[in-house]
């Protein structure tokens, strides 16, 4: 450690002791540092601004605070500066000065901040370090003493004490004496700590051999360096005298009340000496090394050896003396007898208790000064109560004499505040005349007061105040909108519009939306609703800021935050990950060789509620009656209770509930179909027996993604298929295609532009089922005849297999609830007739049916077998005579409509002229209705 007096010890190092807190504005701790004595002037201890940063944080930052040193004492040794509380040095310090010997040297001080609406407390102590600056002292540089010739060995001889201002490590340490045969010496230690040195006979003396010594006396410290006092020790050897003096007892110890009368006897001191005459006349006085501070307080009588008090002593300055005390006789070559008398000192109450008030009003020291809105514990003034007595006489006890609206509360050791006790009115009352009582604990008591004014002025400085520094609040999930949370209270004890408080939520994001959207606050009150459904799988925890401000001038505000907890509800059922099911069924293979106790697969599940809402367990409830298998309900893992071969049976359908265990389970099942394998290898599939998932397990994102490639690439497919298709359909304008008729009256049923004639429905012979493209370009006015003679030339016998192909008509205006009611007695040409005339007049319409992956049209006729009236167009316009729904000889409606008689209505020439390269169908006409 550097002793340098440039350097201040310790770099300001905190003990931070909180010893009081207050309700609400006032606070005190206790600050302490530690300094070098005898420091330049100026040198900086420590700035208060960096030391208390954590409290003044709170603090508005608005405020220019200033720091005020309530100084008392020793404390004017430093200044504080006000901008920023630094504590330097004023004037040199010189520990010895201002501490003497004792151990604990403190300059102890408060310094509080202002203004007083914001005060703060803090209560100061600097120790004053020692260093060594000062050498041990012998109060002489030479000390004669005589020792007679016939001292026994053994014999001790008390020597002067040196002294050593300094304290600790610096103060004094030891004592050395020159090396020699014939004496030593012994060390000890005083009832004050002090020590000090008696000289001690080695060997008998003898005077003809050597008559004198001189040994040099050196006492130390243990300071860095350390630092010397030395004396010379002169000894004389005398001549013997048979006798000397001795005292009754080698120390007295006696207790002395600090208030003592002077002239008080104090001993009686007898030493004898058996010699007579001069030789046994004895002499009392002190030693030659007793201090002068001895010599002032006390007196020995020479002659009689009387101890008695010459000067006042003081309990609280020096509490013990140790006095050494020498007996010699009036014979020649006398040798003295010593022996210590040690005086305790013993307090008594004779110090009155000392008072020290400070207020914070500037120019009237007498008066303070108070805002009538002021909250209760409103600091008023300091008190400082001071008794000099120690023990119960030092115990002093302070009350404050007043009408109850003021308290006073202690802060620490023996400093009080003053505050207030209730909320003060500058209406009914504008002054207030205390009064500080104090008073000690001895016998008698004594007692000390003192009195101030304190006037009450109007201002308002009260933010609002939450009743917590944090609110806690939770809600179960799935509340409605609108459903109430909790209430923040604020209070402010201003009034009118300075006391009435509104609150509001700070503007905040939560998961990237506002919170503005989920929850609301009354502004009047501070009821806080939720703004919409909480999900705690989605948000679990909402933490926002609520502000309460006041309507005053200047508006005051001050903020709370609000921690939101939205608690589980069991609102969602397991999901079944493994084995991966396909509308809630999974195959798993299982090996027909399979003994008990084998595994089968596992069956893994998640739920995202918490707790015993998402712990789940697995059971059978069905298909295991012959109770072939077991599942674990923890691992929910699936195994054998016999031997596989043993089953009558190669697949077992078994079905696997998994339950949470909230308040009301939820549930989910599926169906595990186990078949028997003898090569399960080939029949492995380890996402639905679960036995490759420790190796290759899919998670969940991995089949979202596979799943949504799937969808992507289907629906590209899809949308390629239906490119092409439409493609096709623009390039032919060749053929009419009614199902598209269909579909465009589906999305646009509008009445068609014109009517359906019998011109635009011709009859096209088919080859092997094959409907030709042919273009037909006629008005509806052409006569239909040269065709209808071609195909008249057919008999009747090819009718029926001719009105089997494709029947593609476009009607798209026959009312669905249209009953055609024909039947074979009706003559051919009429029902064709009739059939046209429903055509020309836009009655008939047929209603599609959607069935599977086929599209078929059902006409609402009185005949009861439907299904063997089907439509299936490729979409060509050619005829499918091989789809299902048309079989070939099987009767359709149309068959039963125009009957045998067909081919006799067309009949010119009984043959149809074929095309060059044609072949005459099974199915010989198609009928062709020209598009509208």
């Amino acid at each position: 450690m550097d002793n340098s007096k440039g350097t201040v010890f310790c770099a300001t190092f905190l003990k931070l002791a909180v010893l009081l807190t207050l309700a609400r504005h006032v606070s005190a701790k206790t600050l302490k540092y530690q300094v070098y004595e005898e420091q330049k002037v100026g040198t900086v201890i420590t700035r208060l601004r960096e030391d208390v940063a954590d409290v003044l944080s709170k603090l508005p930052s608005s405020i220019p605070l200033r720091f005020r040193a309530m100084q008392r004492g020793s404390a004017s040794l430093l200044s504080v500066r006000d901008q920023d509380g630094e504590i330097s040095i004023r004037t040199k310090i010189d520990r010895e000065k201002l501490c003497e010997k004792n151990l604990n040297c403190t300059i102890e001080f408060e310094v509080l901040t202002l203004p007083t609406e914001h005060l703060q407390l803090f209560h100061i102590e600097v120790e004053i370090l020692d260093i060594n600056d000062n050498a041990p002292q012998f109060a002489r540089s030479v000390i004669p003493i005589e020792i007679s010739e016939t001292a026994a060995v053994g014999t001790r001889i008390p020597l002067d004490s040196a002294t050593d201002p300094d304290v600790g490590e610096n103060s004094l340490h030891t004592y050395s004496l020159t090396p020699s045969d014939f004496f030593k010496i012994d060390i000890l230690t005083r009832t004050d700590g002090a020590k000090y040195a008696e000289l001690v006979v080695l060997k008998e003396l003898d005077r003809e051999v050597r008559a004198s010594y001189e040994l040099q006396l050196t006492a130390s410290d243990r300071g860095v360096p350390p630092k010397f006092g030395t004396t010379l020790l002169k000894i004389s050897i005398a001549d013997s005298n048979d006798n000397n003096p001795v005292f009754e007892k080698p120390s007295y110890v006696i207790n002395l009340l600090e208030n003592s009368h002077l002239g008080s006897l104090l001993i009686d001191l007898n030493a004898t000496d058996p010699d007579e005459g001069t030789n046994g006349k004895i002499v009392y006085s002190f030693s030659s090394h007793v201090s002068p501070k001895i010599l002032e307080t006390f007196k020995i009588n020479s002659d009689n050896g009387h101890l008695t008090l010459t000067r006042k002593v003081d309990f609280e300055t020096t509490n013990s003396y140790d006095i050494d005390v020498q007996a010699q006789d009036m014979g020649p070559n006398s040798m003295p007898a010593h022996c210590k008398v040690i005086i305790k000192v013993v307090d008594v109450n004779d110090n009155k208790p000392d008072i020290s008030i400070n207020l914070m009003s500037t120019g009237n020291e007498e008066i303070a000064y108070i805002s009538e809105t002021a909250p209760v514990d409103t600091f008023v003034a300091l008190v400082r109560v001071d008794d000099l007595d120690s023990g119960l006489n030092g115990e002093v006890e302070c009350r404050l004499h007043g009408q109850g609206h003021f308290k006073l509360q202690k802060t620490y050791e023996k400093n009080y505040m003053i505050l207030t006790n209730v909320t003060l009115d500058r209406e009914k009352r504008s002054e207030y005349s205390l009064t500080v009582i104090a008073e000690d604990k001895g016998s008698p008591s004594q007692s000390t007061m003192k009195h101030f004014t304190v006037q009450v002025q109007d201002e308002n400085d009260n933010a609002p105040t939450f009743e917590k520094t944090r609110y806690e609040i939770s809600k179960v999930e799935n509340n409605s909108p609108g459903a109430y949370l909790s209430s923040v209270r604020a209070s402010d004890p201003d009034l009118g519009p300075n006391g009435q408080v509104s609150y509001s939520i700070l503007e905040s994001m939560v998961h990237g939306s506002s919170i503005s959207t989920y929850v609301t606050i009354d502004p009047s009150n501070g009821d806080l609703y939720a703004l919409r459904t909480f999900d705690r799988e989605d948000v679990s925890q909402i933490s926002f800021l609520v502000q309460a401000r006041d309507s005053g001038s200047p508006l005051l505000r001050s903020n709370v935050t609000v921690m939101l907890t939205v608690l589980d509800e069991n609102d969602n059922k397991p999901v079944i990950m493994m084995p991966q099911l396909w509308n809630h069924t999974a195959d798993v293979p299982v090996s027909k060789y399979a003994e008990a106790g084998d595994m089968v697969t596992v069956v893994r599940a998640i739920d995202r509620d918490a707790d015993a809402n998402g712990d789940l367990s697995c059971s059978f409830i069905g298909g295991n009656d012959a109770g072939y298998f077991n599942i674990d309900t923890k691992t929910c893992e699936i195994r054998t209770n016999v031997s596989m071969q043993d089953i009558p049976v190669d697949h077992v359908e078994l079905t696997v509930q998994v339950e949470d265990h909230g308040a009301q389970p939820m549930s989910t099942r599926a169906l595990l179909r186990l078949s028997l394998y003898e090569n399960i290898e080939n029949n492995m599939n380890p996402h639905l027996t679960g036995g490759g998932t420790a190796e290759s397990p899919l998670d969940i994102s991995m089949i979202i993604i596979i799943s949504l490639g799937a969808i992507c690439a289907i629906l590209l497919i899809i949308m390629v298929a239906f490119a092409l298709r439409c493609s096709r359909e623009k390039k032919d304008t060749r053929s009419y295609n009614c199902r598209v008729a269909e579909s465009t009256y589906q999305q646009h049923p509008k009445k068609p532009s014109r009517q359906i004639h019998k011109g635009d429905i011709t009859l096209v012979p088919t080859v092997n089922g094959t409907l030709p493209i042919r273009a037909h370009h006629r008005s509806p006015t052409s006569s239909p005849g040269p065709e209808r003679a071609l195909m008249g030339s057919r008999h009747s016998q090819h009718s029926r297999q001719s009105l089997n192909s494709l029947v593609t008509i476009s009607s798209n205006h026959i009312p669905e609830n249209f009953a055609l009611e024909l039947t074979h007695a009706t003559p051919p040409v009429e029902q064709v007739s009739q059939l046209l005339s429903m055509l020309h007049q836009g009655q008939y319409q047929p209603r599609p049916s959607f069935r599977g992956n086929k599209y078929s049209r059902s006409y609402r006729y009185a005949l009861q077998d439907m299904d063997k009236f089907s439509l299936k167009d490729s979409g060509r316009g050619d005829s499918d005579a091989g789809d299902s729904d048309c079989e070939m000889g099987r009767d359709s409606p149309i068959d039963r409509l125009l009957g045998d008689g067909f081919g006799d209505l067309f009949h010119s020439d009984g043959h149809h002229r074929l095309h060059p390269g044609e072949k005459r169908s099974p199915a010989g006409l198609y009928v062709h209705v020209r598009p509208c």
